[in-house]
């Protein structure tokens, strides 16, 4: 059944800047035609970024639950970095090793798990990480909760799941520690060293979306990620192609449905790519209004349960049909 948004408040604002700070789409590199990496925008963790007023405004207005979780996740998180073994494991098969850490992080609650080379688009600006390869983990959240977006409910259970997530890296990152591989694990909702979604899509989790967020075949938008990166030896996966943009070119769901009017009905080009993007200027001020929003996630209608799969084999099939005519 298609989700509706929970009675969504309308986009006016209690608060604001005195002194505008550089605009947001401009900080994303919108209509900018180099390659470049990517800066740190908003959910700085620790950065003096420009929206740094809002993004602490963000924080402080949020639920005790939605703290309580994020608060748990911090704590779990002193661990990311965990001691390497002297004794190192030998790998003499990376596609084993993948598909034995893949499992592994299955067993401890992983949804979806994929395995990429660490490319330098995926660092944000003037950050790097010394390590190969990224594991990519995807967990879905309680679609029952999430249907209350955008009221602080679902923002708790947004939280909730990163709070599982972290603790799933993070053994994840000790398991390879104990091998004798270095391993850290990035569990957090706040930018630090690297962009979870281009390692998510290179990996094979899905692919972006119309709304700016990740689809998934199993889940939809309905998840999140975290990452693990190591040196461990591992076979890398490729993108995954399900038809994501068969759909979004045709569907205006998310688009009708985003109160701030947020979402562009055609790619953009941003840092020299032609990419779905989301207009940070409209979007960020309602986000925080609503403790996460998170309505373009949910009514997708790659999010409704079970239907995926379906929709994956129906758009690429129309594809087929369409490129034999």
């Amino acid at each position: 059944m298609t989700l509706k948004p929970h009675n969504p408040p309308p986009p006016t604002y209690a608060f604001g800047y005195r002194s505008a700070p550089l605009p947001g789409n401009d900080i994303n590199g919108l209509n900018e035609p180099e390659r470049e990496r990517a800066r740190i925008v908003f959910h700085s963790d620790g950065d003096m970024i420009d929206w740094i007023a809002l993004d602490r405004f963000f924080s402080l207005i949020n639920p005790w639950k939605v703290i309580y979780h994020f608060a748990m996740n911090v704590w779990q998180l002193r661990n990311q970095r965990p001691a390497v073994s002297n004794k190192q494991t030998e790998v003499s098969d990376p596609a084993r090793m993948a598909a034995d850490i893949k499992q592994y992080a299955r067993d401890n609650g992983a949804g979806i798990v994929g395995i990429t080379a660490i490319p330098d688009e995926a660092q944000y600006q003037g950050k790097t990480t010394p390590y190969r390869y990224a594991i990519c983990l995807g967990l879905p959240m309680d679609r029952e909760e999430m249907q209350y977006v955008p009221q602080a409910r679902a923002s708790i259970e947004v939280m909730r799941t990163y709070r599982v997530l972290g603790k799933i890296a993070v053994r994840l990152a000790r398991h390879i520690a104990a091998m004798g591989w270095p391993a850290r694990a990035y569990g957090s909702p706040n930018c630090t060293d690297i962009l979870h979604i281009p390692l998510a899509a290179r990996a094979g989790l899905g692919e972006l979306g119309k709304h700016g967020s990740m689809i998934s075949k199993e889940y939809g938008s309905n998840f999140r990620l975290a990452t693990v990166v190591t040196d461990l030896p591992l076979a890398v996966d490729q993108p995954a192609d399900i038809g994501v943009d068969d759909l979004c070119l045709q569907c205006r769901r998310c688009v009708v449905d985003c109160p701030p009017d947020a979402i562009f009905e055609d790619k953009q080009l941003v840092r020299g790519r032609a990419k779905w993007y989301v207009d940070f200027d409209k979007c960020i001020p309602y986000f925080t209004k609503t403790h996460g929003c998170s309505i373009c996630v949910e009514v997708c209608p790659w999010s409704q349960p079970g239907r995926g799969p379906s929709l994956s084999q129906k758009m690429l099939a129309k594809r087929v049909r369409k490129n034999v005519k």
